[in-house]
């Protein structure tokens, strides 16, 4: 998947030198396909991306199999991939899912909090304030054990049913979870309605709420196609974290309006042709997706994806 030289390397001023690459495709993708995936295809799916230069890649969830029967197979999966040489964080949603991925040696976990009630009783059957709660003594434990904690703050910049979501109200929620111990927050744009003045603004009062922006992750859905201009926003703030899933996978089982997340070859795309470093080789990755989306029956959605394996038919 040769890409001739391009993109063209033009740096720009005010970037970061180099950007973590999140991924969520394992994770936050295919928990999103209505049959499950078969758990050996999914550890060699985590085994490429490894492969192809991502250092951080969310295996899976250990939430009860009756709410996402797609990563029913936390036990059987995390085994066959803890020993590789990457992160693999796991999402935890509860003290009981905790119990679970510390028993198999996890030492990267995260929470999924909300910005906003309606999504918190939708997704999480809970009230903001009692899901925040719920969490609190999962985060404290979960840091005894010197565990890693990330948290997730979906509903960022607009809510299905609430519509635009304050600032001061993701401050809000992001503050709590700094104070119960989380080392990184990850702003979700769950429905991919964000804009890049709105990305830049919600940063600006994190930091004066004391949130400083090394602890800031940026996780956008590409449905208004805004996905790498916020981005791009997020990173000219000094933002080095971004989340993406490899080939546009997944969206959200809770919010019918979100579209997939931003493809990974999309994002290291821009961020190669800008000059910033992300130790990923974007050939090794395109074929990663690639391969997947054969597993799965259909294409990648993928802009990049799809133009770099195009080239080698």
């Amino acid at each position: 998947m040769s890409t001739s030289g391009l993109p063209m390397t033009v740096p720009a001023e005010g970037l970061p030198a180099r950007v973590r690459i999140h991924e969520v495709g394992a994770r936050d993708g295919l928990q999103n396909e209505k049959t499950a995936v078969p758990t050996a295809v999914k550890a060699e799916f985590i085994r490429r991306l490894a492969g192809a230069g991502l250092t951080t890649i969310e295996a899976t969830s250990f939430v009860h199999p009756k709410w996402v029967p797609q990563l029913a197979d936390a036990e059987e999966l995390f085994p066959q991939v803890r020993e590789l040489d990457a992160e693999l964080p796991v999402l935890v949603p509860n003290q009981r899912g905790l119990d679970r991925a510390l028993a198999l040696g996890a030492g990267y976990v995260a929470v999924f909090a909300s910005a906003t009630e309606s999504f918190a009783k939708a997704n999480l059957n809970r009230t903001l304030e009692e899901s925040l709660a719920v969490f609190e003594p999962v985060v404290r434990r979960a840091k005894d054990e010197g565990v890693r904690v990330r948290g997730y703050v979906s509903m960022c910049f607009g809510d299905p049913w609430e519509g635009p979501v304050p600032a001061a109200q993701v401050a809000r929620v992001c503050a709590a979870l700094r104070d119960m111990g989380c080392d990184e927050l990850s702003l979700g744009d769950t429905i991919g309605v964000a804009t890049p003045g709105q990305v830049r603004a919600l940063l600006a009062l994190l930091n004066e709420r004391g949130v400083p922006t090394d602890a800031i992750g940026v996780h956008f859905h590409d449905t208004y196609g805004q996905a790498l201009a916020n981005t791009l926003a997020a990173l000219q703030h000094g933002v080095t974290t971004v989340d993406a899933s490899a080939g546009g996978l997944g969206g959200c089982p809770y919010a019918k309006s979100a579209t997939g997340n931003l493809a990974t070859e999309d994002l290291v795309w821009m961020l190669h042709g800008l000059g910033i470093e992300t130790g990923i080789d974007l050939g090794r990755l395109t074929a990663t997706s690639v391969w997947m989306a054969e597993q799965l029956g259909r294409p990648s959605p993928s802009r990049t994806v799809r133009a770099l394996s195009h080239k080698d038919q």
